[in-house]
């Protein structure tokens, strides 16, 4: 027996297939531990820039293109959908906190209203809120309010299962190794089971914030809400960290005499 289970082994060896650790190589954590250690990167970083390679539904398109975009918590967020044929602007996007400008210079003309994750929908038919921009960047997850639940090791990772004080239920994936607070996989679902949206992140890396400290985010992330072309994928590219922006860059002046999207 214990001949063919040391077979087994060199043979997994050999063919480089993966092996993954069955217990925790450190003392088993607390769930509330692991919040708020998710909580704090978001706390630390509260503003980032960054360019981007988005693959993305600009109305009933499937687009792939280079996507500028800047936010600070507050709900601030700027974003630069530019042409795959060139550098020219295809939509711009402006939240200021309060309200918000669509500029669409494909279809010339604009909408504007209250700032919200319908904003966001607006232009990628995925219905994040502004401050959901910053989590994703920095790798994080927006928690439901009052969190509670259990945590265990599954494949590598803690598997947290949450419920918040609103009925709604949470599953986070966290590589909590070294100290870390890796964002593997977040879920959402409704008091009702339906969920309500997801983020799955990988190849995560280091990287330093503008006050030059260490941070680990991903390379790509992928954020799906329910329904038919509802995704959004993401690969991060010169990612700035708590840089320093100033307000006017989340306001946009409407072109005189644009017409109303219809």
């Amino acid at each position: 027996m214990q001949r063919l289970a040391f077979a087994a082994l060199a043979a997994a060896l050999l063919c480089g297939c993966p092996t993954r650790a069955t217990k925790r190589p450190y003392p088993e954590p607390k769930v509330e531990d692991l919040l708020a250690r998710i909580a704090a990167t978001s706390e630390q970083v509260t503003s980032f820039s960054a360019k981007t390679v988005m693959d993305y539904w600009l109305a009933d398109e499937r687009v792939k293109g280079t996507v500028l975009i800047m936010g600070t918590t507050g709900s601030k967020v700027r974003i630069n959908a530019l042409s795959p044929a060139g550098e020219t602007v295809l939509a711009d996007v402006a939240c200021d906190g309060t309200s918000y400008v669509f500029v669409d210079n494909q279809k010339n003309c604009y909408t504007a209203g209250p700032c919200s994750r319908d904003t966001i929908a607006s232009l990628f038919r995925v219905a994040l809120a502004p401050d959901d921009f910053v989590q994703l960047a920095i790798g994080a997850t927006p928690i439901v309010p009052g969190a509670t639940g259990t945590v265990r090791w599954e494949g590598g990772h803690e598997l947290l299962e949450l419920t918040g004080t609103d009925g709604r239920t949470q599953t986070i994936v966290l590589d909590a190794r070294d100290g870390h607070a890796d964002v593997i996989s977040s879920e959402v679902k409704t008091a009702d089971g339906t969920q309500e949206w997801r983020i799955d992140n990988t190849d995560f890396g280091g990287t330093k914030d503008a006050a030059g400290m260490a941070r680990r985010v991903p390379d790509k992330s992928r954020f799906r809400s329910p329904g038919e072309k509802a995704d959004l994928l993401v690969e991060w590219s010169e990612l700035d960290l708590g840089v320093a922006l100033s307000d006017d860059k989340f306001t946009r002046d409407i072109p005189e005499g644009l017409p109303v999207c219809r």
